[in-house]
């Protein structure tokens, strides 16, 4: 069995002069759970619909378990359970339609599965869905994608807009299923806070092009926020290799640096200053320094 879900290669994609994805090549392995990560705009949600088949590529290719997934959408979508922030629920039907209905079309549909998700998400199954809240919507969404229990959930920004504790009960379900099941995930979101807690790996997408792709603790380990002092003062941060964003003035900056501790002091040295304090970096700090602004 090929360990590779998603291959994208060298995909391209342009609205008008706009390039929405500009080379991108990225792999999501059999038991990852991927965050996909970057800016309103970076071309998240493009990718995603290039991988369920909405889009075709205009130039690269999307293999998904190993198909075109424009060519054969019925051999991939039966495969991928997709959430989005848009729902797309028929507004018009009970939630129990909604269940039969979609059962209808996954010989993998559990029945008990499913029952066992509407309770655990406080859901009538009599109750209308045009009737509900955008948060009852969205736990209905997630119990249809998950119920045929797919080889592929596919999340694009599945709680934005979702009060916390919504947005905590779907994040729980969603924990509790990787790990029970060892699925194959693919998580786009900005709320990254979310995204560290569930992801392997993490791909930052940065205006259609892939900025950053490895996995989550090899990026902790190579990221190093670090505080430097020079005897003179600078107007615009030193020239330092390995240096993603930059905070501060004067004597006194503040670097996300990238790359091997101990080669830090080496480095630093080579710019005029010293290394006053150095230590771990959150997700949200590289980030934003990766995105091209100030770190906090």
């Amino acid at each position: 069995m090929d360990d590779r879900i998603v291959e994208v290669q060298n995909l391209v994609r342009t609205f008008g002069k706009r390039r929405a994805l500009d080379d991108v090549s990225m792999v999501l392995e059999r038991g990852t759970v991927l965050g996909l990560v970057g800016q309103n705009g970076a071309g998240k949600t493009t990718l995603i619909k290039h991988i369920l088949g909405l889009l075709r590529a205009e130039s690269g290719s999307v293999r998904v378990f190993g198909m075109d997934p424009v060519a054969n959408p019925p051999g991939v979508l039966s495969r991928i359970g997709y959430l989005s922030e848009e729902g797309d629920l028929p507004l018009w039907m009970r939630l129990d339609e909604l269940v039969r209905y979609s059962a209808a079309f996954y010989p993998g549909w559990d029945a008990r599965y499913a029952e066992s998700l509407r309770k655990e998400f406080g859901l009538a199954g009599d109750a209308k869905l045009g009737a509900m809240s955008k948060g009852q919507r969205a736990r209905a969404g997630l119990l249809v994608a998950l119920a045929f229990r797919p080889e592929l959930l596919l999340l694009d920004e599945p709680s934005s807009g979702l009060d916390p504790v919504v947005r905590r009960d779907i994040l729980g379900a969603i924990i509790r299923t990787i790990a029970d099941e060892g699925r194959t995930v693919l998580f786009s979101s900005h709320l990254l806070a979310e995204v560290e807690q569930v992801s392997d790996r993490i791909v930052m997408v940065r205006a259609g092009k892939i900025v950053l792709d490895d996995e989550l603790a090899e990026i902790k380990m190579t990221h190093h926020r670090v505080d430097l002092g020079f005897a003179e003062a600078l107007s615009t941060p030193p020239v330092l290799a390995g240096a993603v964003g930059w905070m501060g003035g004067g004597k006194n900056w503040s670097v996300v640096w990238r790359g091997d501790i101990h080669l830090l002091e080496a480095a630093v040295a080579k710019t005029g200053g010293r290394v006053l304090n150095r230590g771990g970096v959150s997700l949200d700090d590289i980030f934003v320094a990766h995105a091209g602004g100030s770190i906090a």
